[in-house]
């Protein structure tokens, strides 16, 4: 059966409210959803909050679930497609996503190391031209 990880509206006017289910997509948008992996709240407040259970997600998509954009981008911040695309699975069921910045559990690669700046070369370049032009006068004042 051909499934569908998508983002099924609740909440009120102004205040919106997704879980994150797993439906048939030839049933209709607001139909019954075969499975519930979690919730997406863009407006809580102080920060927006994300949970998904990782087991139940990478269980739908090696069963060739298709995720939608937005559930997809989710999922890459929390970093359940990481696990997908390693065929690797978390220690810990759930991933939790808060205000955008990730919890680090693992899901995440770490930030790239910073690089240092390297000697300042202009200052060796000189030297090496300045010792030559010293040489040739000193074998020129000796010549003489």
């Amino acid at each position: 059966m051909a499934t569908t990880i998508r983002l099924k509206r609740g909440g009120r006017t102004h205040n919106p409210y997704y879980r994150i289910v797993v439906t048939d997509p030839r049933r209709k948008t607001g139909g019954l959803e075969v499975d519930i992996l979690g919730f997406y709240h863009p407006c809580a407040r102080p920060e927006p909050v994300s949970e998904v259970n990782v087991i139940k997600a990478l269980d739908w998509l090696r069963k060739g679930a298709q995720p939608s954009d937005t559930a997809k981008s989710l999922f890459r911040s929390l970093g359940v497609m990481k696990h997908f695309h390693e065929g690797t699975t978390p220690e810990e069921t759930t991933a939790t996503f808060k205000g955008g910045v990730v919890e680090n559990k693992g899901y995440m690669a770490p930030p790239p190391p910073k690089e240092e700046a390297p000697a300042p070369v202009e200052a060796e370049a000189a030297e090496a031209v300045e010792a030559p032009v010293e040489e040739a006068a000193a074998d020129a004042e000796t010549a003489e």
